[in-house]
């Protein structure tokens, strides 16, 4: 068997110190699609949020009870599969986002007086709605902070104008203002995500009507967060949205049009880069909707289901892990894990013959840090030595080299070792993260490829 070691010369200096100890070769985690069926009684499905190990999913379903069928908001875990997280009364509800570990659910349903709540859910409380602004009518709520504890969403207030908002539980639902000259700020559509939090829960993303001038109005996306208020982001000619935030809250994603075409193309956004078309030449790729920790993969989708990093532009998932489809079809891809590992959408099952959630684990482990210790818990999925790392203000698992190796060899089938260690490493200096094992690393017995590019900087 052979190891295959690619990188920046940064990286190689790693790996030069890790081979002495290596044996050449290793077993990694393979590439997995699972589609993620129903409920009792449903029928279709789609995911919307995944948790950072790929444990939790979240979406919803479509139910069928007596003559009524209607969408349900759904929870899956591979123990536990798809389980129907119910309503606040009314007939239907959707869940649009999960907590980075899975145990907080976001999302809304309709009450038994026919008014959509925008609710939190755990395991101990259930569905619990949120409320409304101050004299308002309903509620939706679509993105979490990390922990669970920060809600963003829309609601409608006591003028009837659809209203972004920010929610904790010390403060209630908070109004994020109309600092773009109009008092529609939130740009809610049918089965679109209109607001989306960073990790920490400080920024928040959505799209607002904008005062043009001129007696000019349209829609633009917005960032927002205490001490700026909200930011216009521009536009790339006609109108744009803004449907997801990276967790370290550096890059923005959604769609925009050119001017004068309605033809929409997805977006990346930061504040060195401005908003940037990320789209395919044949404009199949409409809209982006989630984003990794660090702004570096995009995912999203249009005529098909896409990701897209800066080293390999877009590109079809369909494609890419072909060998997975089949002749079945990704036709959206709505969220991804903050290691890039995991992405979430839905598309067409030809198993099952119906629209279906699916969960795409691309396979590789991502090395954060440059310490020696092992993994907690190989063959759990996750690499994770029970220790965590700071990455500006975000908190990570911490995955080694050696946790790397030894989740690799707790499973089965070709992969890849990634790297993303911060700067802020105490084995960065002068450009050069350095690894150094304290004892040889796992003895590893089948192919891997060990990619020193993926390492930013």
């Amino acid at each position: 068997m052979e190891a295959t070691m690619i990188g920046s010369s940064n990286i190689q200096r790693i790996l030069l110190l890790c081979a002495l100890s290596l044996s050449l070769g290793a077993s990694a985690f393979a590439q997995q699609l699972t589609w993620l069926g129903t409920v009792p009684g449903g029928s279709w499905s789609q995911a919307y949020a995944v948790s950072d190990s790929g444990k939790v999913v979240v979406g919803r379903v479509l139910v069928t009870v007596g003559t009524q069928t209607n969408w349900h908001a759904f929870r899956w875990t591979p123990n536990s599969g798809m389980v129907d997280l119910g309503t606040l009364g009314g007939p239907q509800s959707v869940a649009w986002d999960v907590s980075a570990d899975g145990s907080v659910v976001v999302g809304w349903s309709e009450d038994a007086s026919g008014k959509n709540r925008a609710f939190r859910w755990t395991a101990a409380t259930g569905m619990v709605a949120l409320g409304t602004l101050p004299g308002g009518g309903e509620s939706m709520a679509f993105g979490v902070s990390a922990d669970g504890s920060v809600i963003v969403g829309c609601a409608i207030d006591s003028n009837g104008e659809q209203r972004a908002f920010r929610w904790t539980a010390a403060t209630g639902m908070q109004d994020l203002g109309s600092d773009l000259g109009h008092q529609q700020t939130c740009g809610f559509l049918p089965d679109v995500p209109a607001v989306d939090v960073s990790a920490d829960g400080t920024v928040v993303v959505g799209t607002a009507v904008a005062n043009l001038g001129g007696g000019s109005y349209n829609w633009r996306a917005f960032r927002w967060t205490a001490s700026t208020g909200m930011q216009n982001l521009g536009t790339l000619g006609g109108e744009s949205r803004a449907y997801a935030i990276s967790a370290d809250g550096s890059t923005v994603v959604g769609t925009s049009d050119f001017t004068g075409s309605q033809q929409f193309t997805p977006f990346r956004w930061t504040s060195a880069t401005g908003m940037q078309d990320i789209g395919d030449p044949n404009r199949d790729a409409v809209a982006a909707w989630g984003v990794s920790l660090n702004g570096s993969t995009i995912v999203g989708g249009g005529r098909y289901a896409f990701r897209w990093t800066a080293t390999g532009g877009i590109e079809d998932l369909n494609q890419t892990y072909f060998s997975l489809v089949g002749y079945s079809s990704l036709d959206w891809a709505t969220d991804i894990s903050s290691n890039g590992r995991y992405i979430v959408g839905y598309g067409y099952h030809l198993g099952g013959m119906i629209v279906e959630a699916f969960l795409l684990d691309t396979g590789g482990l991502i090395v954060n840090s440059t310490a020696d210790r092992s993994d907690q818990n190989p063959g759990d999925g996750a690499c994770d030595t029970g220790q965590t790392i700071q990455r500006g203000n975000n908190t990570e698992a911490e995955c080694t080299l050696r946790a790397a190796l030894e989740e690799a060899n707790a499973s089965s089938g070709p992969d890849q070792i990634q790297f993303d260690i911060p700067t802020s490493d105490p084995g960065y200096a002068n450009g050069v993260w350095t690894i150094q094992p304290g004892s040889p690393l796992p003895e590893i017995t089948e192919q891997v490829t060990i990619d020193g590019y993926t390492q930013p900087g």
